[in-house]
């Protein structure tokens, strides 16, 4: 597991170990990995960090590993120099992706073959768009391992650990009461995965011996936006009141959605790439994911076992409205 440590990484390396699996887990030493796992520290990103990697793996014939997964999403040139080194040392590579490697705006229903980004370089430097860097990933990885790569595109990841901020957000939100602004109508689908789902379908799927591209994701229609947020005011025994208000009157105010009320988005095209993709392959291959419910209740869990603030990556904004621009919203 490169990384392992936190979100993504840590789902995945908890699921192998519930699998009876042995887990290697190569990161920088920031956090803790789960109990069980056995560590390797380097920086992948410094002059000589995959070192360690290159000497740590265990002795024996044949792969050292079964499976690789990787979650970077930095530059794609450090893919391309962990996939390279493990190309010889491990038997499959999955790197994880994200369905934002489509070429934009993505329509609706659109399957693993629709167009891509154009120009993503895995040698390209750290000034890449988040999709450019993605797809660099994507391409490093079956370069290095070709029919032995599996490319996991992943949409909104939602679940404990999360580390972006998006359901803790709503969540603590929600848990202190009152009316709550409520973005669109309730009534309106989205699409995420559960980082836990995520991770059992990717080893399954290693398994298997899956390789290619995969949108991982929910069903559009798995949910609503509408039962998001009442499994939150369920799973906090909130008193919160669930104002719902016209997409219009949101952005009018200037509120940005996706980042200023997290999840939701207004019709058009950005709703339409990012909750209403296809997934019929990755359903038809075994991915099932668990009820709203299940997700947020142990996403409120988790919260409140570490003090109720979310720990959060420090190359992503964060995410929520301002109480003063809600409170203005709700007064007019």
């Amino acid at each position: 597991m490169l990384g392992g440590t936190q979100f993504v990484g840590r789902a995945v390396t908890e699921a192998a170990l519930a699998r009876g699996w042995q887990v290697t887990v190569f990161h920088r030493g920031h956090h803790a990995p789960p109990p069980g796992t056995a560590e390797i520290i380097g920086d992948r990103t410094a002059d000589s960090g995959l070192a360690a990697l290159a000497a740590g793996a265990p002795e024996g014939e044949g792969p050292a590993w079964d499976l690789v997964v990787d979650t970077w999403s930095g530059a794609p040139s450090a893919v391309r120099d962990a996939a390279r080194l493990l190309s010889g040392r491990a038997a499959r590579y999955t790197y994880i992706s994200s369905r934002s490697v489509y070429d934009y705006p993505a329509p609706a229903g659109l399957a693993e073959d629709g167009p891509m980004v154009a120009g993503a370089s895995p040698d390209a430097g750290d000034d890449q768009s988040y999709a450019l860097a993605k797809r660099g990933g994507e391409l490093a990885a079956q370069d290095a391992f070709g029919d032995r790569a599996l490319l996991v595109r992943a949409g909104l990841i939602l679940g404990p650990w999360e580390n972006i901020g998006r359901l803790p957000w709503w969540l603590n939100r929600i848990a202190r009461g009152g009316p709550v602004l409520a973005p669109g109508a309730p009534d309106t689908d989205i699409q995420y995965i559960d980082a836990r789902d995520l991770a059992d379908w990717v080893l399954g799927a290693a398994e298997r011996g899956l390789h290619g591209p995969y949108n991982l994701v929910s069903r559009p229609g798995h949910t609503t936006m509408g039962g998001l947020l009442d499994a939150c005011v369920r799973a906090t025994g909130s008193d919160a009141e669930l104002r719902w208000t016209p997409a219009e009157k949101i952005l009018a105010a200037g509120v940005e959605p996706w980042t200023d009320l997290p999840v939701w988005l207004p019709p058009g095209e950005v709703y339409d790439t990012l909750h209403q993709g296809d997934v019929g392959l990755a359903h038809a291959t075994g991915l099932r994911c668990r009820p709203v419910e299940e997700t947020v209740a142990d996403t409120w869990t988790w919260l409140r076992e570490i003090g109720g603030e979310a720990p959060r990556r420090a190359d992503r904004p964060a995410v929520g409205l301002a109480p003063e621009t809600e409170a203005k919203l709700l007064a007019g």
